[in-house]
């Protein structure tokens, strides 16, 4: 079977896409816990740097809009007076 082919039919567990509801849904809690398991979180003294610098970012361009609006405005203002 050609690459093309393999990814437009791609072959599938029967077992896997069939069961219950309640199995599907178990499978897939399953599957969240083992993939949140490889997860690398971050420390306490990341977590606060990641912090600060969202939040010193945030504030700068929450300055540079409000000076661009301001800006506008008395630009609006002074051309339509």
């Amino acid at each position: 079977m050609s690459e093309i082919e393999s990814r437009e039919h791609p072959q599938h567990d029967a077992a896997e896409e069939h069961g219950n509801i309640f199995q599907r849904t178990g499978r897939f809690y399953r599957q969240v816990v083992a993939e949140l398991r490889k997860v690398v979180w971050p420390s306490r003294k990341q977590l606060t740097t990641y912090t600060a610098v969202v939040l010193v970012f945030v504030s700068f361009i929450i300055a540079v809009v409000s000076v661009f609006d301001l800006v506008l405005a008395k630009v609006t203002f002074w051309v339509f007076g």
